[in-house]
């Protein structure tokens, strides 16, 4: 496989690469002669133990021996700039070897699952799951995608062009690339995020979903008329909603978001219509496509005429259109009308399902502030603090009044009440599925709940219905571990309940892989969800309700990342699996769902993953008592590591002196803070996202790897290896949580940072991260069997290896102006300015080389 690897991507890119020569940069062939040896400087000179300050002087010193100062800065740009087109030219390379190197009739795939379904007679039992089944990944505005859309359009242009072996244009494709600005100027606002992900939406996610559900329809041979779930696939967006901590989302904002992607959406239909209009040119059909065509355009552009309100009114009229073709036509063309109607009942006129998130401390000042307007009149509210938290939920839910009319001097308030009156008006313009759903981030009670609930069924809350789901996240440790308490707490409320009745009897609950490995570590944060899952599932079936788990991931295994369709086909029956929702964010979004063909794989792996365990009775390989017992022992061991290591007096010093940690604030890749407090940083107030990538750009990635080799060797001691090595084979969830752990392994690279180990203020710190590391490493090769890490994925790990070397100047180079930054030269102080740029800089070619590094 690792042969096939280096003969689809390895070989095409090196040739590719040679094209780089003839970029329209200044200087481009000395860059491109250099580069190769600065390349050879770097892996030379970590083998003798060389620091990067050391490498960089000497490739001066021997290459460049008369250059000035400011010839050296240029140089090292050029560098920058260089290697960040050799990363999009090995994405594209990559991506365009997509179906090569990735078998797309294999396990998983939707061609796979019919054909099992028909070999083990299970065709009944695959339709009966799906019509009840469902699969959302949500697209978020988290910081770590930057390609503005003009350049992904150039990288699909590209990728195209490589699959069909085109090197002219591939060359004019490049140098289209060397003239285009890869970088935000400034710091892009959440409508500028919006924008930039709906290029997904309208570009990949329009033809991907209905052609899923298209093959299905086929394979199982249904009728369009014979299918009706079509919540199977949804894509919900956090870009424009998500007001956690992010000061520059408001109620305007969402608005113009919500109508951004109705737009882009009717664009895509206006786009159909017109093909349409084309082929259905006979009799009786030709005045109605033209109708319909009248009526999506000023929609869609603009401008006066008759439109349609509701999908309904244009599905009638498609209806209409269909039924002439069957009868006076004998279906010519039929499959392409039938196509455009499944995208209609699939996407209404919303496109993509908005989320409201807010963190549940924010809601709790507003309603101090609401029920000191409201004390004056309402004698009950007056030893408001003093009650318990039943009587606090039985107070507010008795409350009758209009909080849009009230006044506030804060401003905050009313942007808050703003925020939830505005989805009501979502919901007329897009329809209910447009936004319908509010997460509140740290939730501590169900009080916490309670607040959201009554204040909006008394802004947007209409005859006893509140046409909102109330999605509480779960994130810490702590926080996992109350969960189920909360839950019960919440299910014993009794409007709540009659609530949960009318939305369906449904509860969705967000559990957030971030914030529990930054606060836990990775076993013990895994575990936990693992653990909360279990119990908020069996609390929810005894209350009657079905839990809805929605994972907060991130790209990498640090985050809930990796392998997830592994995650997924591992949950047993002791976790309720109705559907699968996900975060997808960051290089992630571009690197599985940025190409048709990726974007349908991957999804059609998540359908597979959530539905094979019932369709085909498999064993799941349920934990046993003894199984979960070493599992709650490592989960510990590895907890008590990570906070030897978190707790350490030099661990946030480290982050603030020697990671380009206070650099992310600077890139202007996304509009949301760094923190969620001003002021000295507090490790509780760090986002997840800088955190992780701060380790990931110093190639340590603490928080993937971190406490598993020092749990594995405390129960090797201990006598259970036998048993750790028979649970690697038997269980797919403690395969797949080892296995993502050894890529973060593989991304890491020591001798980068080696110099710290003779650092007087942090030595003992980075030699303490590096024993882990290599304990790590040495523990799971032994329990997993393998000789090499990924061994078990030759594909994945060829391409992190490879990805990993041509990013190798660049670490080099950004390691060498955070030394130079720190140990400041009087002669070099007027150099500032351009070391910290050079930092910056570099920061962008590493996050996009890993593909999904934060």
């Amino acid at each position: 496989m690792a042969s096939q690897f280096n003969e689809t991507v390895s070989t095409r890119y090196h040739m590719y690469n040679s094209l780089f020569l003839n970029l329209p940069y200044s200087g481009i062939y000395r860059t491109g002669t250099l580069l190769p040896l600065l390349q050879q400087s770097c892996e030379n000179g970590y083998d003798k133990g060389k620091d990067p300050k050391a490498i960089i002087k000497k490739f001066f010193t021997d290459y460049t021996p008369k250059a000035t100062r400011e010839e050296q800065f240029d140089l090292l740009f050029g560098f920058v700039q260089y290697i960040e087109r050799q990363v999009v030219l090995f994405d594209s390379v990559e991506d365009a070897a997509f179906d090569e190197i990735n078998d797309l009739t294999g396990k998983g795939t939707i061609a796979e699952l019919l054909l099992r379904a028909e070999a083990e007679g299970a065709i009944e039992g695959l339709k009966q799951k799906l019509s009840e089944f469902s699969v959302r990944v949500v697209l978020t505005a988290h910081p770590t995608q930057f390609y503005p859309g003009n350049v992904l359009a150039i990288l699909n242009d590209l990728e195209q062009a490589i699959r069909d072996n085109r090197l002219e244009h591939i060359n004019l494709l490049l140098r289209q690339l060397g003239k285009t600005a890869f970088i935000n100027r400034e710091k892009p606002t959440p409508y500028d995020e919006a924008v930039s992900l709906s290029w997904f939406l309208e570009n990949v996610f329009y033809a991907a979903i209905p052609e899923i559900v298209n093959k299905l329809m086929t394979g199982l041979k249904i009728t369009l008329d014979e299918w009706k779930n079509y919540d199977l696939l949804k894509i919900g967006f956090w870009p424009g909603g998500d007001r956690d901590g992010n000061p520059f989302v408001t109620h305007e904002i969402t608005l113009k978001v919500a109508r951004h992607l109705q737009q882009i959406l009717l664009k895509c239909y206006y786009r159909d219509i017109r093909f349409l209009k084309r082929r259905l040119t006979f009799k009786g059909v030709d005045h109605i496509i033209a109708r319909i065509d009248s009526k999506i355009y000023p929609m869609a552009f603009g401008g006066n005429g008759e439109t349609y309100h509701q999908p309904g009114e244009l599905l009638s009229d498609l209806e209409e259109a269909r039924e002439v073709l069957i009868r006076d036509h004998k279906g010519l063309f039929l499959n392409l009308l039938e196509g455009f109607i499944l995208k209609i009942r699939m996407f209404g006129f919303y496109f993509a399902s908005m989320d409201i998130r807010q963190d549940s401390r924010k809601h709790g000042y507003a309603w101090e502030a609401i029920l000191e307007k409201l004390r004056p009149k309402n004698k009950k509210l007056k030893d408001f603090d003093e009650l318990s938290e039943p009587e606090k939920i039985e107070t507010l839910l008795s409350l009758k009044f209009n909080p849009t009319a009230l006044k506030f001097e804060d401003e905050f308030i009313h942007e808050l009440i703003e925020s939830i009156d505005v989805i009501g008006r979502i919901q007329e313009q897009n329809g209910e599925e447009g936004c319908h759903r509010y997460v509140i981030s740290n939730c501590q009670s169900a009080l916490d709940v309670i607040r959201v609930y009554q204040l909006a069924n008394l802004i947007i809350g209409h005859n006893d219905q509140l046409p909102l789901d109330i999605v509480p996240l779960f994130e810490t440790i702590e926080d996992l571990a109350n969960a189920p308490a909360i839950m019960s707490a919440l299910y014993n409320v009794e409007t709540y309940r009659e609530h949960l009745v009318r939305r369906g009897g449904k509860q969705t609950i967000m559990l957030g892989f971030s914030d529990g490995t930054k606060d836990g570590g990775y076993l013990r944060a895994n575990w936990s969800i693992f653990q909360a899952k279990e119990n908020l599932t069996r609390i929810s079936r005894e209350q009657g309700f079905v839990s809805v788990f929605f994972d907060g991931r991130g790209g990498p295994p640090a985050r809930g990342g990796g392998n997830t369709h592994d995650f997924y086909a591992s949950l047993g029956e002791t976790i309720e699996d109705k559907e699968v929702q996900v975060t997808i964010q960051g290089q992630t979004i571009s690197s599985n769902f940025g190409k048709p063909v990726s974007c349908a794989y991957n999804l059609e792996q998540l359908l597979s993953a959530g539905i094979e365990n019932d369709v085909f009775d498999i064993n799941r390989n349920q934990l046993k008592s003894d199984e979960i017992q070493l599992m709650n022992s490592m989960a510990k061991e590895g907890h008590k590591a990570y906070l030897d290591l978190k707790l350490h007096p030099k661990f946030v010093p480290y982050l603030e002196k020697i990671t380009p940690l206070s650099f992310f604030g600077d890139i202007n890749i996304g509009s949301r803070p760094v923190k969620r407090s001003q002021g000295s940083l507090k490790f509780e107030d760090l986002r997840a996202i800088p955190f992780v990538g701060s380790w990931a750009q110093m190639k340590q990635n603490i928080p993937g790897f971190y406490g598993v080799g020092t749990a594995l060797k405390e129960l090797k001691k201990k006598g259970k290896l036998p048993m750790l090595k028979q649970l690697f084979k038997q269980s797919l969830f403690f395969r797949t949580l080892l296995s993502n752990s050894m890529m973060s392994l593989t991304k890491t690279y020591y001798p980068a940072t080696a110099y710290l180990a003779k650092d007087k203020e942090f030595s003992a710190l980075w030699k303490k991260m590096y024993a882990e590391y290599k304990l790590s490493s040495e523990m799971i090769l032994e329990v997993s069997g393998l000789s090499e890490l990924m061994e078990n994925t030759p594909m994945n790990r060829d391409s992190v290896k490879l990805r990993e070397r041509i990013v190798l100047p660049l670490i080099t180079i950004q390691q060498y102006a955070l030394q130079q930054l720190r140990n400041k030269e009087k002669h070099e102080e007027h150099f500032e300015k351009l070391y910290r740029k050079l930092v910056i800089r570099c920061m962008f070619g590493i996050i996009n080389a890993a593909r999904n590094s934060a």
